[in-house]
């Protein structure tokens, strides 16, 4: 193990280290980088803030182009996180770690271990958790040689897949921006579409099908479209995100696939007027924001609405009760209708209230 300012690595350290000390971005409190070469793994885990409590975020497991690409990744989504929870009102920090590699290829049990003792390392400063390419089963793994593992079994002492609660807090999020923008929570006639049928896109499909709406989904996975479609042939499937943003009214867009969703390209062809989804880190770049504020597009900021997944991993640190955990993630309903109310008193996007308010969250926990 290696932390980011430590010699002996290969990986350039330029780019991280602006990022990580001279950039907005930036004010990581610590970057590990692991490598076991007996099993091939290669892994950054990034703690943002420790402020609220012990940094607590998944691991994703991914085949990045580059190992640059995944130390971006990893600063991104653990900054992500320390917003994330402190909005969820939760007393952890913000961390993530990302596995740099195709898991249908390169998983292992072997790998998983060596990847706990990296985590158990930290002493408990970082928790981890599933992401996109790790699952409940590999959660089982890793905890075998690290405590600070949730997202477990409930055989094995965990609260099971926390994709249910995702679903249900993106849903509840989905809510809340229907009754800002139109004035009832009701989703019963609104087109929705939902980019990503995955762990928690096909969750939220049955919330929305529930309620009554019209739902449109992709998916670069052939077996994740039918297995919606074949359980509910009501639901219509196109091609690709370019031709469901194109869908011809559209009232709501859901992202719930990779990061980078919303970029100057889809906004300008997005028909919805609405967005919100579970994917993290959406907005390709800061200026996507206000390219959606100009088109009156109504964007629910993501790490708020899909925080349902870390209120249930959180809960399982306290002993898992599903019920104290479905009571959290319904208001997200209330603080999603109060980050646009701030947003409108304060004439600023909603991202940037959501921002302000868990920075002041943070703050405050620094100076008690």
């Amino acid at each position: 193990m290696t932390d980011v300012s430590g010699a002996h690595t290969d990986v350039p350290h330029t780019d991280v280290l602006h990022t990580l000390f001279r950039s907005e971005q930036g004010g990581h409190e610590q970057v590990v980088l692991c490598q076991d070469r007996a099993s091939g793994l290669k892994a950054v885990i990034a703690i943002h803030s420790t402020a609220l409590g012990p940094a607590l975020g998944g691991t994703r497991f991914h085949p990045y182009a580059s190992e640059e690409e995944a130390v971006a990744d990893a600063l991104n989504l653990s900054r992500g996180m320390s917003y994330k929870n402190a909005l969820a009102g939760l007393d952890h920090g913000g961390g993530k770690a990302v596995i740099i590699g195709d898991p249908e290829q390169i998983k292992s049990e072997e790998l998983l271990l060596a990847y706990g003792r990296f985590v158990a390392s930290l002493g408990g400063r970082y928790v981890t958790a599933c992401d996109v390419g790790t699952y409940v089963a590999d959660m089982d793994v890793v905890a075998r040689t690290c405590a600070w593992t949730t997202g477990r079994s409930p055989e094995n002492g965990g609260a099971g897949d926390s994709s249910v609660l995702t679903a249900f807090g993106v849903f509840q999020g989905m809510r809340a921006s229907a009754q800002h923008q139109w004035g009832d929570p009701s989703l019963r006639g609104r087109r929705v579409g939902v980019a990503g049928v995955g762990k928690v896109g096909h969750h939220l499909v049955e919330h929305l099908l529930k309620d009554g709406a019209e739902v449109v989904i992709t998916d670069v996975r052939e077996a994740s479209v039918r297995r919606v479609t074949d359980a509910h042939p009501q639901v219509t499937a196109v091609a690709d995100t370019d031709a469901l943003i194109r869908t011809e009214g559209l009232d709501i867009y859901a992202p719930c696939a990779l990061g980078g969703a919303l970029d100057d390209a889809s906004v300008a062809a997005l028909t919805a007027t609405v967005v919100c989804g579970a994917a993290n880190n959406q907005l390709a770049h800061p200026g996507v924001e206000k390219d959606l504020a100009d088109r009156r597009i109504l964007y629910a900021p993501d790490y708020v609405v899909n925080s349902g997944g870390v209120i249930q991993v959180a809960d399982e640190l306290h002993g898992f009760d599903f019920d104290r955990c479905h009571a959290k993630a319904a208001k997200i309903f209330d603080t999603t209708l109060s980050i646009f109310a701030r947003a409108k008193e304060d004439g600023v996007p909603p991202a940037a209230a959501a921002d302000r308010i868990a920075e002041r969250r943070m703050a405050e926990a620094r100076r008690s």
